[in-house]
């Protein structure tokens, strides 16, 4: 199932059960999309990604920095992380997506796909650290990539296209129910930066 030519309507839901997927399109003016891009490119805190994959220890081209309320610790592909204190642009752009999501978010999980070489296999954001059933706002900066959802029973699967300065949001059962994943590409020779803006419980 593809949504590329489906108009934007941010109430509607764009997975037919098990969840809630809801894209908001180009929140941001071209001219602000492009500001933040080469701000969050120039000033973030980025480190090359590490996971624990089939037990091995592996470095990965993409690029991570995560922020937060506090120095929240936080495990996923089996490495510990600890949030770094919110630079002004983050809560410039946080303070947006708050209003338009109407969540309250008090972590960001930040990536850096250099080329559309870089990309993310099919997982889930099932961490014991997020709020269960919360949402999870992404906001695209720079290169517009595909971007998949399928489902873990009967492997239903829909694509979109995420746009340069815009806001998709996952909530509900989502996680419980569907994988999402950014598939490689030869045709984005570009960047593009993945805000992932997240509620980690009370630790």
């Amino acid at each position: 199932m593809k949504l590329f030519e489906d108009p934007i309507e941010p109430d509607k839901n764009l997975l037919p059960y098990d969840g809630e997927v809801n894209y908001f399109g180009q929140i941001f003016t071209a001219q602000d999309a492009d500001s933040y891009l080469q701000q969050l490119l120039e000033t973030l805190d980025w480190q090359h990604d590490q996971a624990v994959i089939f037990g091995k220890h592996v470095t990965t081209k993409r690029k991570v920095a995560w922020y937060g309320d506090h120095a929240f610790e936080y495990t996923y592909s089996g490495i510990l992380k600890r949030a770094l204190p919110w630079p002004a642009l983050l809560l410039d752009i946080k303070k947006k997506v708050e209003a338009h999501s109407k969540t309250r978010f008090n972590s960001c999980l930040c990536n850096l796909y250099n080329d559309g070489s870089e990309g993310m296999a099919w997982h889930s954001d099932g961490e014991k650290d997020l709020e269960k059933h919360g949402t999870i706002a992404s906001v695209t900066f720079g290169a517009e990539r595909k971007f998949g959802f399928k489902h873990k029973r009967d492997k239903t699967s829909i694509y979109m296209q995420l746009e340069h300065g815009s806001l998709l949001t996952m909530k509900g059962e989502t996680q419980d129910h569907w994988l999402h994943r950014l598939p490689p590409t030869v045709k984005v020779r570009t960047p593009r930066v993945n805000l992932t803006f997240r509620t980690i419980k009370n630790q």
